[in-house]
């Protein structure tokens, strides 16, 4: 494990990131050009998009952003959330890999940032630091420690100068994407770029997450199904969020545990879905596996990173809720009464367009709307909806981007899809939804 081939230096300042997604162009380019005199040898004429998603291109665009991490990295992972409706399927795929899988950066830097934030003596509050995280992910590590009185706590460490680099590699990465080709020309993402710099922001402000973690204790105070971790309040700064260490096992670990189990594991995580939309107004939208765990002996969900955690305005619950009541009781005229309240066809878009997307959503809203158990893993649904939203996507007249409220809540339903599909979970979401339904 302490393999100096595991451990990755992140660039800190904003010349060498860029320096960094520079050569990257320039090799994805002469991929391309070596790629097509190959291909013209052979009498093929090969398309642009063809040249640019070779597995090797692909691969290249995958290890940078993840040798960068921060934002860069991040950017990849918002730019493939919305089901592949942005972006072409081999690149989505290959984007979507970029969840969890960041190097650790070297103890001496790591060392580094730790007496940046606690000063050189930092150790002597420890009687145990393991300096290989248990995690590494797109803005920061997660380390394991034991306090003098003997408290485990998991540690958040972020890592250098990725706050101050948000702006500039979400521009980079953008325009890395622009010019290679690899977003179509007719889709216009600059709302969405900016939302994830400010989406962004708020993740590298550890003290930010802080407090939406002990909302939401707050809020779950009563709600024994599910487990969070305590702030440690002296430990945690801006980039360092302290908390207790929380067991239980992955929940993408759990595929071979009995049917019951992985079905109570999707209960848990569409009810508090329901929550958070509905009442709280309060949704953690990150769908990343690796932010739930399960304790097999207490059932209890374990809630573990709130840095994409997002406040929902009282009109856009109220939308969804309308959206999804309407889709269960098929009246279409309420649906598209709600996508307009919630923020869609705010730009022209001919009437076949708002009908394409209401058909989508129906698609989307086929677990709520099935009486009965519906079966997640005999289900096609996640590709119906992705083949749906790309031939959409592509019609001329037919794309908008989405609201971002809209994009990071779909984020997050897809996510529970997936991971509902991946656990085979057979459960009766309707019966899960039918408190909310509206007259």
């Amino acid at each position: 494990m302490n393999d100096k081939k595991q451990y990755s230096k992140v660039p800190s300042g904003r010349l060498s990131r860029l320096a960094k997604l520079g050569s990257l162009a320039t090799r994805v380019a002469s991929g391309m050009v070596a790629e097509g005199a190959k291909q013209l040898a052979t009498g093929h004429r090969p398309k642009v998009s063809e040249l640019i998603l070779t597995p090797t291109n692909v691969k290249r665009v995958a290890d940078q952003l993840a040798d960068l991490r921060g934002a860069a990295m991040k950017v990849g992972q918002l730019l493939s959330m919305d089901g592949g409706e942005l972006l072409p399927p081999e690149l989505t795929e290959l984007l979507s890999r970029l969840q969890a899988n960041a190097k650790p950066m070297p103890i001496s830097q790591l060392n580094h940032s730790l007496e940046q934030q606690w000063g050189s003596d930092w150790q002597q509050q420890f009687s145990q630091f393991s300096f290989y995280p248990i995690a590494a992910a797109s803005i920061g590590q997660v380390h394991k420690a034991t306090t003098q009185d003997g408290r485990q706590l998991a540690l958040k460490i972020q890592y250098p100068g990725i706050n101050k680099s948000i702006d500039s590699d979400v521009n980079n990465v953008a325009t890395l994407l622009n010019i290679s080709g690899l977003i179509p020309k007719q889709l216009d993402v600059s709302e969405l770029l900016d939302e994830a710099k400010k989406q962004l922001h708020a993740e590298a402000d550890y003290l930010l997450e802080a407090q939406y973690v002990k909302q939401y204790r707050q809020l779950l105070a009563t709600d024994t199904r599910y487990l969070l971790p305590d702030i440690d309040d002296d430990l945690t700064t801006k980039h360092i969020l302290a908390m207790t260490f929380v067991g239980g096992i992955d929940v993408d670990k759990l595929v071979h545990q009995p049917q019951t189990v992985r079905d109570h594991i999707i209960e848990l995580a569409f009810s508090l879905m329901f929550r958070e939309v509905f009442e709280f107004r309060l949704v953690q939208t990150d769908p990343n596996f690796a932010n739930y765990r399960y304790d097999i002996e207490t059932k209890k969900l374990v809630l573990l990173d709130f840095g994409a955690t997002r406040v929902y305005p009282q009109y856009i619950a109220d939308g969804y809720q309308q959206l999804m009541t309407g889709a269960v009781i098929d009246d279409q005229p309420r649906m598209l009464a709600a996508l307009k309240q919630i923020g869609f066809f705010s730009q022209p878009i001919e009437p076949q367009a708002q009908q394409a997307l209401l058909e989508l959503c129906l698609q989307a809203c086929e677990p709520l709307r099935y009486q009965g158990v519906y079966d997640f893993g005999q289900s096609d649904m996640v590709g119906r909806i992705r083949d749906a939203g790309s031939q959409l996507s592509m019609k001329q007249g037919y794309w908008h981007t989405p609201p971002a409220d809209a994009i990071f809540l779909h984020r997050k339903l897809g996510g529970l899809y997936l991971l509902a599909a991946k656990l085979k979970a057979q459960v009766d979401i309707n019966k899960i939804f039918l408190s909310y339904m509206t007259e």
